[in-house]
C-alpha cells in the first residue's frame, strides 16, 4: 500500500511539515514530561484513526522506557490504574481537544480546570499547543492514507 501523496517528496507538502516538525520543538522544549506528551499524541492519533502516527508514538514511547501494559491501556485510560491523575488530566483533555465536533461549546470548563490543577500555564500551553500539533498530523496521515507499520524509532531524526 503506498501513500496517495508523498509527503516528503512534494516541495508544498515537505515545506508544511517542516513548519510543523519546528513547532514541535517548542512543546518538546516544554517542561511538559515526555511520558505525558507520547500518551497524549498516541490517545488522539487513536481517536483520529491514524495508523501511521498511533504506530509512531506507541513505538517511540517503548523506545523510550514506557510500559507495555500503559500503551496496551491508552485507549481506555479510564478504567486503567496506571496513569497517575495528572496524566488522566493530559488524556482527558486530548481527547475533548480531538472531539470539538462532538461537543458544542469545545473542552469543557472541568475539563479545563482538571488539567489545570495537575500543569502550569507553561505545561499547558505545550498540552494545548500539542493536541493542535499531533491533530494536524493525524488529519495530514489519514487523509493521504499513510500506510502504517514501518515506522523504526529516530528514523525522522
Amino acid at each position: 500500500m503506498d501513500a496517495r501523496l508523498n509527503l516528503f517528496d512534494n516541495k508544498v507538502a515537505a515545506s508544511f511539515l517542516r513548519h510543523l516538525i519546528g513547532a514541535n520543538k517548542a512543546i518538546s522544549d516544554s517542561t511538559l514530561p515526555h511520558a505525558t506528551a507520547e500518551l497524549v499524541k498516541i490517545r488522539s492519533s487513536q481517536i483520529n484513526g491514524c495508523g501511521f502516527c498511533t504506530d509512531m508514538h506507541t513505538k517511540d514511547a517503548a523506545h523510550a522506557g514506557e510500559t507495555q501494559v500503559r500503551l496496551n491501556l491508552v485507549a481506555t485510560w479510564r478504567e486503567a490504574t496506571v496513569f497517575t491523575d495528572a496524566e488522566r488530566a493530559a488524556l482527558e483533555l486530548a481527547e475533548q481537544g480531538t472531539r470539538l465536533a462532538d461537543a458544542a461549546g469545545g473542552v469543557p470548563d472541568d475539563v479545563w480546570a482538571n488539567a489545570a490543577k495537575h500543569h502550569d500555564e507553561d505545561q499547558l500551553a505545550a498540552l494545548v499547543s500539542l493536541i493542535a500539533l499531533i491533530n494536524a498530523f493525524n488529519r495530514l496521515n489519514c487523509i493521504v492514507q499513510q500506510p502504517a507499520g514501518d515506522y523504526q524509532p529516530g528514523m525522522f531524526g
